[in-house]
């Protein structure tokens, strides 16, 4: 299937920063818009409206020129910081507002999953809200009753549906939220931030419901977090400011991009102080960095982290270092070992200061950038005596499509059999002691 259903052409949108300035220009813009023949002056021969690059005090673009085509079967992603102009864009797709030029052909029944929850009850209970939130999706009586059941069951809530709702944790109404919409059977379907909350059974039923869906819908899906963006989308756009900073079928090249808009937040140091990180760099082929820099590495090059400590207790004869390198999600993807797979251990040392530095001989980290903290803590790892988090940065850089944090290179080969022969293919002999 490949029936192109959503296509937007050169959409612009503007608003006004002063509240004031705002009413005034609305009521402007009404009147103006009531005149047919200065309106007709503004319509393309296609319909559509024509761009007006003129701004009035106080406005500001937040689309601009905004263009792209999403068919049957596929998901497009729309990504970037807050204020970039997600969000902006899903209430003119979801026709909330209008824009102020360019146009919007959408094909089909569009359901929107954008607040999971808007519209409850908290007065009334499960059940009802189920009828309610149905009713304001667009279903019918009839078909309400017929999924009703398929809704519970997808929810997990069965024993609390006789229950108020203003006695459901915040989960519980996502999860009912959800179930109900889960339910639709849209030709376009707009996803925003739906997967934010709830815990981590919750959300990989989710992403199996979206899944199914895609097949026969032209989904739209908004996410901050990356992860979801690779593993759920073909295609991504990068807003930035109002505008398309990237837009293809290069999933890790706009999630770089995203990322090279994220700015460097400030370390943070916790822990009981009794030990105190006065220097750190970190050491790659391309060069080297310190406290709150970045420093670029190539993939499968080597890494060497350095920290002068000062310890100013005696009450451990033996403590232990750790280095751990966090993505952009803000999870642990690699952490640096000795041989026993915990932190480094040594002996307080005698001097006022000593320098810990810890190599790795190939680092397999895909493209992106990644934080580093510093811990030191006792050998039972009971106490934390100093945690430096986002001590400096590190950004990869690869060519590798993949959404994965570790790319290995593994060897590779094929075997082709039939009744009268075996044939086996391999460009790299595999050693199984290897």
């Amino acid at each position: 299937m490949s029936d192109l259903l959503i296509k937007a052409e050169h959409v612009s949108k503007k608003f006004c920063r002063s509240l004031k300035r705002s009413l005034w220009y609305g009521v402007k813009d009404v009147a103006h818009s009531l005149n047919p023949w200065s309106r007709s002056r503004e319509m393309d021969g296609d319909g559509s409206l024509r761009a007006n690059v003129d701004l009035r005090q106080d406005e500001f673009w937040a689309l601009q020129d905004i263009n792209f085509e999403v068919r049957r079967g596929e998901c497009l992603g729309l990504i970037g910081h807050n204020g970039a102009g997600k969000s902006t864009l899903l209430k003119i797709l979801n026709n909330l507002i209008r824009p102020d030029s360019g146009r919007i052909t959408m094909r089909g029944r569009v359901g929107a999953m954008i607040e999971l929850g808007a519209g409850f009850n908290p007065v009334l209970s499960g059940r009802e809200n189920i009828y309610n939130q149905a009713a304001l999706l667009g279903f019918e009586t009839k078909e309400i009753k017929k999924k009703f059941d398929a809704i519970v069951d997808f929810s997990e809530l069965e024993q609390f549906l006789d229950m108020p709702l203003q006695n459901y944790s915040s989960g519980m109404r996502v999860k009912l939220g959800f179930a109900v919409a889960s339910q639709m059977e849209p030709d376009i379907l707009l996803l925003d931030e739906i997967l934010a909350v709830g815990d981590v059974g919750f959300r990989f039923k989710c992403l199996n419901v979206m899944g199914e869906l895609q097949r026969k819908t032209a989904m739209i899906f908004v996410s901050h977090s990356m992860t979801q963006v690779h593993r759920i989308c073909q295609k991504v756009i990068l807003l930035s400011g109002g505008c398309v900073t990237y837009s293809g079928f290069d999933v890790a090249v706009a999630v770089r991009s995203y990322m090279g808009l994220v700015k460097t937040t400030q370390g943070i140091v916790v822990g009981s102080g009794e030990a105190e990180i006065v220097d750190l760099k970190i050491q790659t082929v391309c060069g080297t960095c310190g406290f709150g820099k970045t420093v670029d590495a190539e993939f499968g090059g080597w890494l060497r982290v350095t920290a002068r400590i000062r310890i100013q207790t005696k009450q451990y004869p033996v403590l232990r270092m750790e280095f751990l390198l966090w993505n952009e999600d803000m999870m642990p993807v690699m952490e640096l070992m000795a041989k026993d797979l915990l932190g480094y251990a040594f002996d307080l040392p005698d001097s006022d200061e000593i320098e810990i530095t810890a190599f790795v001989a190939r680092s397999e980290l895909n493209a992106g950038r990644y934080s580093l903290s510093a811990l030191i803590t006792d050998e039972s790892h009971t106490n934390v005596l100093c945690n430096y988090v986002n001590a400096a940065y590190l950004r990869v850089n690869a060519d590798g499509p993949s959404g994965a944090h570790i790319l290995s290179v593994a060897k590779w080969n094929i075997e082709t059999k039939s009744r009268e022969h075996h044939v086996v293919e391999s460009s790299e002999e595999i050693d199984a002691n290897s």
